[in-house]
């Protein structure tokens, strides 16, 4: 698979890694034996990053990896990003060095390990990025030997772009995918010229992008794609990347014939994010081995054509730029 670094940490990670959140909760439910078997999977297909939370099953994502970890054969490395600020409620204040530690704390102990590889405050409020004592007491646990680096993982262009302009921050993780073009605009040119790692999720659109889904097509009461449609339980841009369902079903199948024969609707998506150099990593979920390995598969495949992207941009413009591009 192809590798690029990611971000300000210089390590160097397969451009198709792994979102673990659906092996935590708010999917459906994966059984412990089908989670590890679809991190073994993955990583067999040569995925060498993974990202998870501490808020991910309330800790399960992060213990399931931690016992893949625990079974790699020596010699073998996987770059673990984790989160955390989301388990409790989102006051600026709540994040201080205190709480940080204590979050840290948890999290590498779920994990099984003595420091973290990547920490990234999870889609905090605003105002944490303007806050100079937040990086000033994550600069000082990566002197503790906590954690090796840290990032953000943001809800919107405007908190990203605050993030990049801080020196330490390695990585920023952002919705990117073919109905969220906002990041196109500002964030990707300014990390990129700031050395600044993009870590992209919700590249499929929580699913829409893969082609599978129609008007019929409905989630259990447990996945977010049933309870947070309009946001009543996180930001709505989390859930079919902001977009209404049904706009969101016009636009695949508009995309769908712009799609090389030998791509999946999947790995068409996943192939156009990848083609943005400033993109360190896309993190696709996956609930088996089979989806880990065709999401994996991409890493390999060769970029578009330019006229796939103009067209994918004039699908963006005419059926999805007016509901989403000014919110995030």
């Amino acid at each position: 698979m192809q590798e690029r670094a990611l971000g300000r940490t210089g390590v160097p990670v397969g451009v198709v890694g792994l979102g673990a959140w659906q092996l935590g909760a708010d999917w459906g439910e994966v059984d412990e034996d089908e989670a590890l078997a679809t991190l073994i999977a993955a990583h067999e297909a040569g995925v060498t990053f993974i990202d998870t939370a501490d808020v991910y099953g309330d800790g399960r994502s992060e213990r399931l990896i931690g016992q893949f970890l625990r079974g790699l054969p020596t010699g073998r490395t996987v770059t673990v990003a984790t989160k955390m600020g989301r388990r409790v409620p989102q006051e600026a204040s709540r994040y201080n060095l205190d709480n940080f530690r204590a979050w840290n704390d948890r999290s590498r102990a779920n994990l099984g390990v003595d420091t973290l590889d990547l920490v990234q405050l999870h889609c905090p409020p605003t105002e944490v990025y303007s806050t100079d004592e937040v990086f000033d007491a994550l600069d000082l646990m990566v002197q503790e030997g906590r954690m090796m680096a840290y990032g953000v993982s943001v809800e919107t262009a405007a908190e990203a772009l605050t993030a990049i302009a801080r020196p330490n921050v390695a990585t920023v993780q952002i919705i990117f995918n073919m109905l969220r073009l906002k990041p196109l605009d500002d964030v990707l040119p300014a990390a990129e010229k700031m050395g600044v790692g993009i870590i992209a999720r919700v590249p499929l659109a929580s699913g829409l992008l893969s082609g599978r889904y129609d008007e019929h097509t409905t989630f259990g009461a447990d996945d977010h794609r049933t309870y947070n449609r309009h946001g009543e339980a996180f930001d709505q841009g989390e859930t079919f990347s902001g977009v209404d369902f049904a706009t969101g079903l016009d636009a695949v199948r508009r995309l769908a014939p712009l799609k090389p024969e030998q791509m999946t609707m999947a790995q068409f998506a996943l192939r156009w994010i990848i083609d943005h150099p400033a993109v360190s990593v896309v993190i696709p979920g996956a609930r088996n081995g089979e989806q880990a390995r065709g999401n994996a598969a991409v890493g390999d495949l060769p970029p578009l054509p330019a006229v796939t992207h103009d067209a994918v941009k004039d699908v963006y413009d005419e059926l999805i730029r007016a509901s989403v591009h000014s919110r995030w």
